[in-house]
């Protein structure tokens, strides 16, 4: 088949040297999949290709024969999805092109729906549908035959067996004999053989119950990983598709991949924003819940920027868009997600490993277990044969390969659907293992502005009108904060336009009042005041007060005498001190804040958020060696806004950082917050050590039911019966226990809680 009936990125992989990304429907198992992904890295050009089970994508080089691709996935009855050439769209596909990707992206695989309809097994029998048609078949034939057995003639009761046989488990026989002339090793020979040595010493009974089982169980296999990849797509559905382009007054209707900044679109309630900008008119409430997971709408208006992906609820809003789509948040988010679902932790790559040697050790001690009784121990043909068809049912691996993919997914899946973004299953096994984490102070703990925590007053009647009329036009922070407290205070009150404004550098703001001259800013404006020395050392003791607590100084005064001082801190954000405690109860004792402010500033802001060390007056090279020596000796993760910590986020074990979907953010670190408060934090290293739980469940449970099953060969106890029970048993409580992670809602900590 030609490659040009592929569908491709927009621009030629032929002529840029970019990977081409193929939705691949039929995936069997990880281990099939990891073996012909192999197959395929051996052809012409293959080395680079990458077959994933946990997203179904085949990415590949161009120039890879694809008429041999397709023949090496059919093999295991896979198939590439073919798409309608309208489909592709860096808007409206799933798997859109994001900036930084290093391939392009091939069929419309992310909104077609093609495949969120199909099953993992859907090649085998026509679909799910026609899979579960031709079990309840086999069922049947398999039900009324043990009924009839001994009231019909044998040749009947054989014919029957055998129809439900062949209806649940034909595809089984066909790839398991092509793998047998290949001298290929996996699940499929396994089943194979076994089905077909019951056959030959007539467990017919047995036999047929072992092709329906083994059919079922590969029908759960593929709901589960299935399931949790639609739970993906489902996410990953936010990319708006087309924009209202506003232009002379009227709007067009256009791709979203064709818009540039400038270009200014026009959304109306209930449509979605097509990438990052700004609002040049209107008003509403914007949904961000793609982003950041909050699904409380947040007013807008005009000069605020907005999200790619978010949704207006309650208004007609025009935006100046800021970046093409494919540099947009949401975007590099989709693209980071689905990078992550290919991903391999150290546990997969260890299963994979093993998977490889595991299939061809267990043939060898079936065969071992088939001979040697007979040949050596002068024991029966019939019973050895059977024990060893048994241990080819037990050892088939299907339960162990999928102990780590479904948890891993449904993991991600969660934790990206309450916007926290994990760029990896390795990075999420990290997050549940943490024993320490480190907290930048400012904009992390604390809102990253300041706020009046405390003020002491000589003369009520002119220090807050002096304060608030050479405030009122400043743009620093600090005059900022004086202002929002002063509006709380009396929200009626105006103040008077000052004269001759001078701003003095390290001192802050001289102006006239009444024909009176007046000083607002740091305690440094003392030395203008005139006035009786008791007062001034009384109100300097009053300053060294302020200042021990860990505030800043805003004073007002006169020529004559000191009207009053605020005293200003970083507010710390209302959800710091309920995570800090949660955190602590989960286990992570070991909160530690750094921080570049003075000594003061940092334990005042220790002591409300409750973390258990703090460091202050870093640089950021001794944050980077306190991030060393902590990691050094215990699993340790850094919190940052992911701009100015971005050194010690890569030093850590893992970077966590925070930031409503900035780009540096997204880019530095492993995990990324996308809510811009922590208040999720603690539910996101519940799910990851949730995930790390399972996995490890689910490995003990595999390996320990088949240990058991075939320690029962020692003394020849071992059954076929015990053999489906043990080897579906676990593949059946794998897949759930992976999907449970998908249940429920995490818990978001907020002020008061």
């Amino acid at each position: 088949m030609s490659t040009d009936n592929h569908q491709r990125s927009k621009s030629s992989p032929e002529a840029s040297g970019e990977l081409i990304e193929y939705r691949v429907q039929g995936l069997s198992c990880p281990n099939c999949t990891r073996e012909m992904q192999e197959e395929i890295q051996k052809l012409d050009h293959g080395n680079n290709a990458r077959l994933s089970y946990n997203s179904g994508k085949l990415t590949l080089s161009p120039h890879v024969n694809l008429s041999r691709v397709e023949t090496i996935l059919k093999s295991d009855g896979a198939r590439i999805v073919h798409a309608p050439q309208t489909a592709l769209s860096a808007a409206g596909d799933a798997e859109a092109q994001p900036a930084h990707s290093s391939h392009s992206h091939g069929s419309a695989q992310g909104h077609d729906h093609e495949h969120s309809h199909g099953h993992a097994h859907e090649h085998s029998h026509g679909g799910e549908g026609n899979m579960k048609w031709l079990l309840s078949i086999s069922a049947v034939f398999y039900l009324l035959t043990f009924l009839l057995e001994g009231k019909v003639p044998e040749p009947i009761v054989i014919a029957l067996y055998a129809g439900a046989m062949i209806l649940s488990g034909y595809t089984t026989f066909l790839r398991g004999l092509r793998n047998l002339t290949r001298f290929k090793f996996n699940m499929d020979t396994l089943m194979t053989v076994a089905l077909v040595g019951a056959v030959i010493i007539g467990e017919w009974r047995e036999a047929t119950l072992v092709a329906i089982l083994f059919g079922l169980n590969e029908l759960l296999e593929g709901y589960g990983m299935n399931r949790a990849r639609q739970s993906m797509e489902a996410l990953l559905a936010a990319a708006p598709k087309e924009a209202d382009l506003w232009k002379d007054g009227q709007t067009q209707r256009v791709p979203i991949e064709s818009l540039s900044p400038g270009d200014v679109v026009r959304v109306r309630p209930g449509e979605k924003i097509p990438s990052d900008g700004a609002i040049t008119q209107g008003t509403g409430a914007v949904n961000e819940a793609a982003i950041t997971g909050e699904s409380v709408p947040v007013t807008k208006r005009e000069g605020d920027a907005v999200f790619g992906g978010s949704v207006s609820t309650d208004g007609v809003l025009y935006i100046a868009i800021s970046k093409a789509y494919e540099d947009s948040s949401l975007a590099k988010i989709m693209h980071l997600v689905q990078e992550a679902q290919d991903s391999k932790t150290p546990t997969e790559l260890f299963i994979d490993k093993f998977a490889k040697y595991y299939t061809p050790a267990i043939m060898i001690i079936a065969l071992a277990v088939t001979l040697i009784p007979p040949l050596l121990l002068n024991q029966p043909w019939m019973t050895w044969i059977y024990q060893g068809l048994s241990i080819l049912i037990v050892g088939c691996p299907c339960s162990l390969v999928l102990s780590s993919p479904i948890a891993l997914v449904s993991g991600m899946t969660r934790a990206a659907r309450n916007g926290i973004l994990i760029k990896g299953g390795v990075h999420l096994e990290q997050l549940g293992r943490l024993e320490a984490i480190a907290f930048d102070k400012t904009g992390t703990l604390t809102k990253g502005e300041p706020a009046v925590y405390a003020e002491t007053v000589y003369d009520e009647t002119k220090f807050y009108a002096v304060v608030g009329a050479l405030e009122q036009s400043s743009l620093h922070p600090l005059a900022k904060a004086v202002m929002k407290h002063l509006e709380i205070k009396n929200p009626q009150c105006m103040f008077n336009e000052p004269q001759q404004i001078t701003v003095l550098p390290g001192e802050g703001i001289r102006a006239e009042i009444g024909g009176k001259l007046f000083w607002v800013g740091s305690e440094e404006v003392l030395k203008h005041v005139n006035g009786p020395q008791d007062h001034i050392s009384a109100v300097e003791e009053d300053i060294r007060r302020m200042k021990a607590q860990g505030y800043t100084i805003v004073a007002a005064v006169s020529e004559d005498r000191v009207l009053g001082q605020f005293g200003l801190a970083d507010e710390i954000r209302p959800e710091t001190e309920a995570v800090v405690r949660k955190l602590h109860e989960a286990g992570i004792t070991d909160t530690v804040m750094l921080t570049g402010d003075h000594e003061q500033s940092a334990q005042a802001i220790a002591k409300q958020s409750g973390v258990s060390r703090v460091f202050a007056s870093l640089l950021p090279e001794q944050k980077v060696a306190k991030i060393k020596e902590l990691s050094s000796r215990k699993k340790t993760g850094m919190v940052g806004d992911g701009i100015n910590d971005a050194p010690a986020l890569a030093a850590a074990d893992l970077g966590i950082a925070m930031g409503k979907g900035t780009d540096s953010a997204i880019e530095t670190a492993d995990v990324v917050l996308m809510q811009d408060h922590l208040g999720k934090l603690p539910g996101a290293i519940q799910t990851a050590r949730r995930v790390n739980q399972i996995i490890k469940w689910n490995i003990g449970l595999s390996l320990s039911l088949k240990a058991i099953a075939l320690l029962l060969t020692i003394p020849g106890w071992l059954t076929l019966w015990i053999a489906i029970i043990s080897d579906m048993g676990a593949t059946i409580i794998v897949t759930l226990l992976g999907l449970t992670i998908l249940l429920g809602k995490d818990q978001e900590l907020k002020s008061g809680y």
